[in-house]
């Protein structure tokens, strides 16, 4: 009798301990984590603090909501170092504006000049990009492999022929209609106007200048800050018409300007970019990902020596911003 109780003791034992011994071969279901979520806390999960567009848990701020008036102190100190730099901004020839997204739970915002609207280029060719997602968006306009091409042609390489297909095929009222929606007012009469499309990249084709200065291709370094902050966080029409510019503004073609120095102190950095020069109008912006930086620069400059002057703003902009980390 007492070897029976024993043994049953014994088949006791070994059944418990082969039901709560881990299998290490069994596959992690969701079921699992839902049943008991503590032993697989260490588990290594995707960062998407990492990731574009950002994911963040919050409603997405206005650019206005976060200014920094210790960054933009800092900023104008670091600009104003330089007696050309400050000789361009007191007379409003430069514009420059910088988000620091390192800290995703606290962007910092600052600007110079940044409300002061300046003819830009080809930097307003993002107007276009985001207006024909808005069209794809609420189907007025087929995704098609050659609006593809042409959406990639015009923001990697700059092509004016591609770029005035776009034009095109949206026409001025509806970019316009996109650039003053409420959700994101890209151009305000009220903060100094923003971005502008008003003339096809060509020699022909008939104008539509924005109303405050009647300027045909315009910007506000404020406001393309704000197309970037927006694009960054999946709020540019949608998270996925924000994933498809993201991809179509990655790896410019043209290594000029930002991108230049970029590739040189910053290889491994992902740049999403789009750039503009006509005379002495020189601009240039991008939202720059990766190892030890994550922020937004936007430059725009009417000055022969423009393109070697947004070259040289990225290191003073980069020590700027560390600077900000660390107060």
């Amino acid at each position: 009798m007492t070897l029976i109780k024993y043994s049953i003791i014994l088949f006791i034992f070994f059944i418990g301990f082969a039901m709560f011994t881990p299998n290490t071969t069994t596959d992690i279901t969701i079921k699992d984590i839902a049943v008991n979520s503590e032993p697989f806390l260490n588990i290594k999960k995707k960062d998407t603090s990492k990731i574009l567009p950002l994911h963040i848990n919050a409603e997405v701020k206005p650019i206005s909501d976060i200014k920094d008036d210790k960054l933009e102190a800092l900023l104008k100190t670091e600009i104003n170092a330089n007696p050309t730099w400050k000789g361009l901004v007191a007379k409003k020839l430069m514009s420059v504006a910088i988000i620091d997204l390192s800290d995703n739970t606290n962007f910092k915002y600052a600007g110079i000049n940044d409300e002061h609207m300046m003819y830009a280029a080809s930097l307003p060719k993002i107007a276009i990009l985001l207006a024909a997602m808005d069209a794809i968006e609420n189907k007025e306009l087929a995704y098609t492999k050659e609006i593809k091409k042409d959406l990639r042609l015009m923001i990697s390489k700059s092509n004016n022929q591609a770029s005035t297909r776009m034009i095109d095929r949206l026409g001025y009222d509806k970019i316009e209609a996109v650039l003053r929606a409420p959700k994101h007012k890209f151009y305000d009469e009220e903060v100094g106007g923003g971005l502008w499309v008003g003339k096809r990249y060509a020699a022909g084709g008939k104008r539509h200048p924005e109303p405050l200065k009647g300027l045909s291709h315009a910007a506000t370094t404020m406001q393309v800050c704000s197309f970037y902050y927006q694009l960054a966080l999946g709020n540019l029409v949608s998270t996925d018409a924000s994933k498809e510019m993201l991809s179509i503004m990655k790896k410019p073609a043209l290594h000029h300007k930002f991108v230049n120095t970029l590739l040189r102190i910053a290889p491994k950095a992902d740049i999403y970019r789009k750039s503009g020069s006509w005379k002495n109008y020189h601009s240039d912006s991008a939202l720059v990902w990766g190892p030890d930086r994550k922020y937004i620069i936007v430059a725009l400059i009417d000055n022969a020596f423009g393109e070697q002057i947004i070259r040289d703003l990225v290191k003073p902009i980069e020590k700027v911003m560390k600077k900000s980390q660390n107060l």
